[in-house]
C-alpha cells in the first residue's frame, strides 16, 4: 500500500489544482439575506443579486457546463412556525447563476441566513 502526503498540489500550469469532474460541490455560499445582502463566506461565487423580498441569486465566478445542475438551499427561519418555512433553489437553465428563494407562511420573506451548495460540472 502506498501513502501520498503533500502540502501543496499544483496544476501542470503551476496554479492551484481545481476540481472539475469529481462529485464535490462546485459552488457554495453563506450569506445574509436581510438589509444589504452580503456574503459571509463562499466558493466560486463572484457576487450576489438581491431580486426583491426573499429572492437571491448567487453569481458564479466560473460557470457550470449546463443549466441542469443541482442546487440545495437552506435558510434560517424568522418565525417559530417552521411548518410553513421553506427554501427553494434552481438554475433556471442558466450556467452563470443559481437562484435561492425563502418562503415563510407561503409568502416570500427575507431571512438573516441563506446557505447554498451547487453540484454539477464546471464549464
Amino acid at each position: 500500500m502506498s501513502t501520498l502526503k503533500a502540502d501543496t498540489i499544483q496544476s501542470t500550469g503551476g496554479g492551484a489544482a481545481t476540481l472539475t469532474k469529481q462529485h464535490a460541490s462546485k459552488s457554495w455560499a453563506n450569506f445574509s439575506g436581510t438589509g444589504t445582502i452580503a456574503l459571509t463566506d463562499s466558493f466560486n461565487v463572484a457576487s450576489l443579486t438581491d431580486g426583491g423580498t426573499g429572492k437571491y441569486d448567487t453569481n458564479f465566478t466560473n460557470s457550470m457546463s449546463n443549466g441542469t445542475f443541482a442546487i440545495h438551499v437552506n435558510s434560517d427561519a424568522n418565525t417559530t412556525n417552521d411548518a410553513f418555512n421553506r427554501t427553494a433553489g434552481g438554475s433556471n437553465n442558466t450556467t452563470a447563476k443559481g437562484h435561492a428563494r425563502h418562503y415563510e407562511s407561503n409568502s416570500l420573506a427575507d431571512t438573516a441566513l441563506i446557505i447554498t451548495t451547487v453540484h454539477g460540472d464546471l464549464a
